[in-house]
């Protein structure tokens, strides 16, 4: 089911929450618990009901898994804990890698192995990193709850089941102890609303439109059409910003359902494109995923404590896994080979100004312009690969990107409206407050207090729950509307 979907829209997620509120004010807390388990568990059975006996069976491995690791011999439990991990990561590297494992051992051996075609469950990547966490934090002892009907609350919270955020159980599961969230608090509702149809529009209308223009350039790149200069960037830019509305949205939305039913999820995305570094960009963009890489890839490596080629060597190996976990392609893998270059060359680069005495904390106006836009456009090429079919479609357009003897501009309407909506496209992401900044900068959002910045938004651009607001919320759920029968699935869910 989507969230961009009428039926989630106006049946599941009001009879869900109606059901889950009358349960929890007569004080059923345990039912209404078990009653959201069950709505989620529908909510994922939607697509394929075929898949809930893998999530139901993943769940009762990595549950038992986990008591186990809450005693015993600390031998004991570090074997448990690896084979956990290790069955796991078998699970996602049967659905999402056999078929790409084959086909390429075929290519290499000239064999004819044959593997029927695989169809990948939906948000398996998700739920499967986020059992992982819970199992090295049970084998750390920050776990304590194994109740079962909480940890299948954890792993199926419909809000974040499909593309995220990756959460720990200690962020969400103290908060349904809290009596509190069984009775709906209005001020709490109306900022989830707002937030979730913030959301929506970014997907529906603005990430949905950009599509139309990005894949029809990516279709030609595919099929080896020659593609000018223009069109190469058109194409780039149109899909750089149908991605970031995509995920940006698919962010808000999760966050706005989660706080409807008063619990608050760490925030996912935080306007990656104003980042002046690639560094700066990867603690901004998918924020949980890298949190995820940093901890359990990137420090068990090493991290930076073995010096500095061994760090590099690090750095380079967690990114090409980030790109196998998006995908089982070379572009994926392209793709985060080229993330792992350029968090190479920016770590030399600072190691380098550091050794100059160049003070790192300070740069001019002039130094932060350049490296925005320096780390856009890496970033652009970089979602290039992450967006083609195959890497030769993907030099298709790389080529042409740089093929400045092939200039010619098309001057129809439909070209000069492109040239708008990326404009446009690019001063809501440069210099337009994100969803937090105008609804949350009230504290009113787990984790956001942090941010010195929030502090010096003006108040007239904050949300508040007054007659304005309302309007000005009601018509975007109207303009949103219009575009719904537009039906696509979120860039995400594939992943």
């Amino acid at each position: 089911m989507l969230f961009n979907s009428y039926e989630f829209i106006f049946i599941f997620l009001p009879i869900t929450l109606l059901l889950f509120f009358l349960i929890g004010a007569r004080g059923h807390h345990k039912i209404a618990i078990a009653w959201l388990v069950g709505a989620s568990l529908f909510f994922y059975g939607w697509w394929n009901p075929a898949y809930l006996g893998l999530i139901m069976g993943s769940m009762l491995f990595n549950y038992a898994v986990g008591i186990g690791l809450g005693s015993g011999a600390q031998q004991t439990r570090k074997v448990l804990l690896f084979a956990g991990i290790f069955v796991n990561l078998s699970l996602i590297g049967y659905f999402k890698y056999a078929n790409f494992f084959v086909d390429n051992l075929n290519l290499t051996l000239d064999s004819s192995i044959h593997l029927e075609l695989i169809i990948l469950p939906l948000a398996i990547s998700f739920f499967t990193f986020q059992q992982i966490t819970y199992l090295v934090d049970a084998y750390k002892g920050e776990t304590k709850d194994y109740d079962f009907l909480h940890y299948s609350l954890f792993v199926t919270f419909f809000p974040q089941l499909i593309a995220g955020p990756i959460v720990h159980h200690k962020e969400m599961m103290p908060q349904f102890s809290k009596k509190a969230i069984y009775l709906i608090n209005y001020n709490s509702f109306a900022i989830g609303i707002t937030i979730f149809l913030f959301g929506l529009f970014k997907k529906v209308v603005i990430a949905d439109s950009f599509a139309l223009y990005a894949t029809p350039v990516f279709v030609m790149a595919e099929n080896g059409e020659p593609l000018s200069f223009f069109v190469a960037w058109g194409g780039a830019l149109a899909y750089t910003f149908q991605l970031y509305f995509d995920f940006s949205g698919y962010s808000d939305m999760a966050i706005g359902l989660a706080r409807m039913f008063g619990i608050k999820l760490p925030l996912n995305f935080n306007s990656p494109y104003k980042a002046v570094n690639i560094i700066e960009f990867w603690r901004r963009w998918h924020m949980t995923l890298s949190r995820f890489l940093r901890d359990y890839v990137y420090i068990p490596l090493g991290g930076n404590k073995k010096g500095k080629t061994r760090r590099y060597i690090n750095l380079m190996i967690t990114m090409l896994l980030g790109g196998l976990w998006h995908g089982a392609g070379w572009t994926f893998v392209a793709w985060g080979a080229l993330h792992g270059s350029y968090l190479m060359i920016n770590h030399g680069w600072r190691a380098l100004r550091k050794n100059l005495g160049m003070d790192l904390e300070k740069s001019t106006f002039t130094g932060v312009v350049l490296s925005t836009i320096v780390t856009f456009l890496a970033v652009v090429v970089s979602w290039v690969f992450f967006r083609a079919e195959s890497f030769t479609g993907g030099m298709n357009i790389i080529s042409a990107m740089v093929d400045i003897s092939d200039i010619s501009v098309t001057a129809d309407k439909f070209a000069k409206l492109h040239l708008l909506m990326i404009l446009l496209a690019l001063y809501i992401v440069w210099f337009m407050p994100n969803t937090q900044t105008i609804i949350l900068a009230s504290k009113e959002m787990f984790a956001l207090n942090r941010f010195k910045w929030i502090a010096n938004v003006s108040n007239k651009i904050r949300w508040k729950p007054n007659a304005i607001w309302g309007v000005i919320v009601g018509s975007i759920f109207t303009v949103t509307l219009i575009f719904l029968e537009r039906k696509s699935e979120f860039l995400y869910f594939q992943f």
